[in-house]
């Protein structure tokens, strides 16, 4: 891949769109404390880690989209209710988290492939946008208090720790086998 196309650009971003559905429809992992998780966000932090802050941004959007009419929500649910629920919340966040991953690793394009830098900004994105917006809309809708929300909401991080590190191994490894991915488009 010697440089950017409109096409191209297409190509990933529904790509990446469809590889969201497919983590998100793909069975709960049970973890045998009571806490299943769910593989919707690690396609989401992936796909801004890998086609950065506009590209990541519009497959996280498209995702979303199709999700209003087709069943590839998290658990294979579809629908506008789920914007008026108590999991509102998470999916706005699901844009902004992509956008802010993207933005961070294409900032710094040369630290791509450098595992702890692309790890840490997945994180970053994670806990600032998805696991505040989303308590904040839960404690909202389900009528908690904010401490209840953010406590409830606090079982999820060691799974969000893990899905962090299997982003950022399958990240690093895209931006080493195509480092002209995160080059910028010519005019």
């Amino acid at each position: 891949m010697t440089r950017r196309t409109p096409t191209t650009d297409v190509a990933l971003i529904a790509g990446f769109a469809a590889l969201i559905a497919v983590c998100a429809i793909l069975p709960d992992i049970k973890t045998g404390v009571g806490i299943p998780y769910s593989l919707q966000t690690l396609g989401v932090l992936l796909t801004g880690a890998v086609l950065g802050p506009v590209r990541g941004f519009l497959s996280v959007m498209l995702y979303l989209a199709a999700g209003l009419v087709l069943p590839i929500y998290s658990g294979g649910a579809s629908g506008v209710s789920h914007y008026s629920g108590v999991t509102a919340g998470y999916l706005v966040a699901f844009p902004l988290a992509a956008t802010l991953c993207g933005y961070l690793v294409y900032r710094n394009r040369h630290n791509a492939t450098q595992f702890t830098f692309v790890f840490t900004c997945g994180l970053l994105s994670s806990f600032l946008l998805v696991h505040t917006l989303g308590p904040l809309n839960l404690a909202w809708r389900a009528d908690l208090s904010l401490k209840e929300a953010f406590s409830y909401d606090a079982a999820y991080f060691p799974g969000d720790i893990a899905k962090n590190v299997v982003m950022a191994l399958v990240a690093t490894a895209v931006h080493r086998a195509f480092p002209d991915l995160a080059a910028r488009r010519e005019k």
